[in-house]
């Protein structure tokens, strides 16, 4: 059973993180044999992102918006949303989505409880993320390619991205369950400090604020 974390369900400043950079990190295991040859294993089954968020502060009213955010989330108490303008929806940046784009179950009569996640690539060697953080009203769904209606159908919670269905409503054996949505990223800050100097600041130096995924 996963720990309870403190987590509020805020977005950090969108338009700061519009200038972040960061990506997925994994952590492999290496050991060099005395043949040269290697042995590998993964020590994390999921990638787990950091993002420099620094980049996006483009003047002060940024800077104090940032503090001020940093400050109600206690430093690295508290996690929260980040929009990753890189990866934030469940097709290709470029792409509207829609309730095919991401297979997240079949039906088998019974099962009434559904998680949402992404797959990427293809095959045996595809990674399926989870999802834990949807976007309040960006969800669709459909089983075998029917749209199905929130609510009537189906309720999803979009703090965990557990998707429920409905008495009445259950996926019947071997139906496809598909969804589209946009979602945002659980994170807090790397550091329990902000490091900021304004005269470098003002001269076009960028504070550091790192931030880094928190698993829910």
């Amino acid at each position: 059973m996963a720990l309870l974390q403190p987590f509020h369900e805020v977005r950090f400043p969108t338009n700061v993180a519009m200038g972040s950079s960061g990506g997925p990190q994994r952590r492999t295991e290496i050991v060099t044999l005395g043949s040269g040859f290697e042995q590998r294993n993964a020590r994390w089954q999921n990638s787990r992102r950091h993002y420099e968020a620094g980049y996006g502060v483009k003047n002060l009213d940024d800077l104090h918006v940032v503090i001020a955010f940093f400050e109600e989330r206690r430093g690295a108490l508290y996690g929260f949303r980040y929009k990753d303008h890189m990866d934030w929806k469940s097709c290709a940046p470029l792409k509207v989505p829609t309730a095919l784009d991401q297979a997240i179950g079949i039906g088998d009569g019974a099962t009434t409880i559904f998680n949402l996640i992404k797959t990427y690539g293809s095959g045996t060697s595809a990674y399926v993320r989870p999802i834990s953080k949807p976007v309040a009203g960006s969800l669709m769904l459909a089983v075998d390619g029917v749209i199905l209606t929130v609510g009537t159908n189906y309720s999803i919670d979009y703090s965990n991205g557990e998707i429920a269905f409905l008495s009445g409503h259950v996926p019947a054996n071997g139906s496809n369950i598909t969804a589209g949505f946009q979602f945002d990223v659980p994170v807090r800050f790397a550091s329990d400090g902000l490091s900021v100097n304004l005269a470098a600041f003002e001269g076009g130096d960028i504070p550091s604020i790192p931030l880094i995924e928190v698993k829910l």
